[in-house]
């Protein structure tokens, strides 16, 4: 029997949605106001679900200890209060979209978690505009 464990984090980070090779107008078109060279901030409300069987033992799926601190130090440390174009190394050639983002955190949380679990991130970046990423 599989069983879905979720747990909500937030953080807030700044970025600017623009590609380098493009000019400040190409970039204005296509991304609007998310384009402001001075960049924009959001306040980024995460889910991230777990899937798996029950362990007979334990009853967790897993423990929600630990996927609370995984979720700290992988995700909200390193992007909370910051400016993910310029301080989150993911970021550095790749655009902060919320998509984007959604799979920088995938990516970094799938590989701490064992492989018969099913990871799910969901990431709001407003209260009415989020991306669900499961896997590639």
């Amino acid at each position: 029997m599989k069983v879905t464990v979720s747990r909500k984090a937030h953080f807030n980070a700044a970025h600017r949605l623009f590609r380098k090779e493009w000019d400040d107008a190409k970039n204005e078109q296509v991304f609007g106001k998310c384009s402001n060279p001075n960049y924009h901030g959001h306040n980024y409300e995460l889910i991230v679900s777990v899937t798996g069987e029950i362990c007979e033992e334990t009853g967790f799926v897993i423990d929600l200890k630990d996927l609370k601190e995984l979720i700290y130090n992988k995700i909200e440390v390193p992007f909370d209060h910051k400016n993910l174009n310029l301080e989150v190394p993911e970021f550095k050639d790749l655009n902060p979209t919320a998509e984007n983002i959604a799979v920088v955190i995938w990516r970094k949380l799938r590989h701490e978690l064992g492989s018969k679990l099913d990871l799910e991130v969901k990431l709001f970046e407003t209260p009415r505009n989020f991306v669900t990423y499961r896997g590639d």
